[in-house]
């Protein structure tokens, strides 16, 4: 058989001139094709740089519309609808990526963790509490699920917020005891029997034996059932195990000290305190104790120790509660100069939250604005 050259070396150059014009049309394709949702994509990045936030969601529709198929435009495009307050539109957006079936396994699981935060942030709380359920198993499991404590929490459901710590100290995300140790309170002061309280408190000092707040609900749980001397030695046992606290159950201190004619010892636990950290409420509770020891009641003040008090450090309050104790020469003055050192200290009484600066004038274990858990430092404002 013969071989005609020509033709072959025609056959193989008209090969080589097909695949070069494909070629040449696939790269032009993939050009046009680049350039034209890079260019969309950059732009809605750039709108949202600058806060743009409509036109970032106008620009990332469109490169969504270019290529539907792009998963983390739609992840990217369902945040934003989300964080302006657009849960239906975000809620579309993560079910129709969960909808298609070419989706990863990673993918889905975070279309459902986004879906999830659409219905929480929409107040949808039983198909976000669904949603998170779903992701255990997961990598997303440890998400999900402080997710799903912060919901039980703010829905004041203690138990089952125990039951996902507890979940969640197994899957190794750190030390809950001191989170259960406030559960078990809070469900002591919802409680009406005292009985029941204090057994939840006991239970909590079993998660957290130095739980500053399981000691001190157990003092006034023990002083409400008539206990007065164990109630004093719970205070006692908070003061030896966490001193800072020692203000935050002064006044109890005190109360109990005269009822049990312990005047002395509480007065020597509240000076050494004072003495490591002067505190204004141990302040207050020394010089109830020292003025029932100097006059055998309490209804005659003696002021001198706030006089001391300012030699150590300045403070208003302490100064306004000095001036009660003083005569003035013009009685009229002295009562309109109170006055206004009262209404100038109170912003001074308050207690500061350390995480988000919520102020209140009264102590709290969790903050009502941020929800955080002791971010409340046990001093007052003017002694921070």
């Amino acid at each position: 058989m013969t071989i005609d050259w020509v033709w072959l070396l025609m056959g193989a150059c008209a090969v080589f001139a097909m695949g070069w014009i494909a070629s040449r049309f696939d790269i032009k394709q993939l050009k046009i094709e680049n350039h034209r949702n890079p260019k969309a994509y950059f732009q809605g990045l750039n709108f949202l740089l600058n806060e743009q936030q409509d036109q970032a969601i106008d620009s990332f529709i469109e490169a969504v519309q270019q290529d539907p198929e792009t998963s983390e435009l739609h992840f990217a495009l369902g945040n934003l609808f989300r964080r302006r307050g657009e849960f239906e539109r975000a809620v579309r957006v993560h079910q129709h990526l969960l909808a298609r079936a070419d989706l990863s396994s990673k993918d889905r699981h975070r279309a459902m963790f986004a879906l999830a935060q659409d219905y929480l942030r929409a107040g949808i709380i039983d198909r976000a509490e669904d949603a998170l359920k779903d992701l255990e198993g997961t990598a997303l499991e440890s998400q999900a699920m402080l997710a799903l404590l912060t919901l039980y929490e703010r829905s004041r459901d203690w138990e089952r917020a125990a039951g996902i710590a507890k979940r969640l100290e197994s899957l190794g995300e750190g030390d809950f005891s001191a989170r259960l140790a406030h559960y078990l309170c809070e469900q002591a002061s919802q409680s009406s029997s005292p009985a029941q309280a204090k057994a939840l408190i006991e239970k909590a000092l079993v998660c957290a034996p130095k739980n500053a707040r399981a000691q001190l609900a157990l003092a006034h749980i023990l002083h409400s059932l008539g206990q007065g001397e164990a109630s004093f030695n719970a205070l006692k046992t908070l003061i030896a195990d966490t001193p800072r606290f020692t203000g935050l159950g002064a006044a109890l201190l005190a109360k109990l000290a005269l009822e049990l004619h312990k005047t002395s010892e509480a007065l020597n636990l509240l000076k050494t305190s004072y003495s490591a950290k002067p505190r204004l409420d141990v302040l207050d509770a020394m010089v109830a104790l020292q003025s029932h020891e100097l006059s055998g009641s309490t209804e005659n003040t003696d002021y001198s120790l706030y006089a001391q008090h300012l030699e150590r450090t300045p403070s208003l309050i302490a100064a306004t509660q000095w001036l009660r104790g003083e005569q003035l020469s013009d009685p009229q003055t002295q009562t309109r100069v109170l006055q206004t050192l009262d209404k100038s200290s109170v912003p001074l009484k308050r207690y500061r939250c350390a995480a988000c600066g919520f102020e209140a004038l009264t102590h709290f274990w969790q903050c009502p604005g941020c929800q955080a858990w002791d971010s409340y430092p046990p001093e007052r404002i003017e002694e921070l």
